[in-house]
């Protein structure tokens, strides 16, 4: 067994070292992710919380080559709205400062029908491991369902599963990403891999040994976004 980190064999990597060097990995070597890892990361992974302990996820791990590409395809479509966006200094579908989203705040069908070469999602069919996540919608806890303004709880029980994939791929030494893009193009990814109602496409991840492996990641420090008692009130510091 390979660890990151130089642990030696059967030992876990610190914690705050996995955390800390869990980067979106989209450069992959093509050194195979052997399946007993996989099915190790995932073991771990299933201990994520969820509402009500309700574990609404299912993981399908793509391995045909025609569905691999038509993924890709699809990802690519996704991809091209989503910097037809940046390109215009935009948010990727955004809310708003109002808290809502009504619509797209760029043509949508010109974006689609213009390239946008990307080295990850032009070789999308290619990562060592793809899988893509779903979740059963009538088991989450929607809290905010019904609220004059974008809805997001119910990610809360699918996501932190998904970013126990990743930190269990790092654990093991491997590298990956998760990807909401695809979820743009839902309908024609639940008619290719016949997921049924009521389930959703959470997101697409793709894992492998990562081509450079990162050690340092940009972040924002505790005492630019903590704060007590009040949104505007002191800095929490220590």
């Amino acid at each position: 067994m390979t660890h990151a980190f130089g642990a030696s064999p059967g030992s876990e990597p610190p914690f705050h070292d996995v955390v800390r060097t869990t980067p979106a990995t989209r450069g992959f070597t093509s050194d195979p992710l052997p399946d007993d890892v996989l099915h190790r990361i995932l073991d771990g992974a299933r201990f994520a919380p969820s509402g009500g302990n309700r574990q609404g996820w299912r993981v399908i791990v793509v391995r045909d080559r025609a569905t691999r590409r038509r993924l890709r395809d699809l990802y690519q479509l996704a991809w091209r709205e989503y910097i037809g966006h940046v390109a215009e200094g935009k948010v990727p579908f955004a809310p708003g400062s109002d808290r809502r989203w009504t619509e797209p705040s760029i043509d949508i069908d010109a974006a689609r029908s213009t390239a946008r070469p990307n080295p990850f999602a032009d070789s999308l069919d290619d990562v060592p491991v793809m899988l893509v996540v779903v979740v059963d919608l009538t088991v989450l806890a929607v809290l905010d369902n019904g609220l004059d303004r974008q809805s997001i709880v119910g990610g809360g029980s699918i996501y932190p599963f998904c970013h126990n994939i990743l930190l269990g791929a790092r654990a093991e030494g491997y590298g990956g990403v998760l990807t909401t893009a695809i979820c743009r193009e839902e309908d024609a990814v639940r008619h290719l891999l016949a997921i049924p109602d009521p389930y959703a496409v959470a997101g697409l991840m793709a894992l492998g040994r990562p081509v450079r492996e990162i050690r340092r990641l940009r972040r924002e420090p505790v005492e630019r976004f903590t704060t007590v008692d009040r949104f505007d009130g002191p800095t929490f510091t220590v």
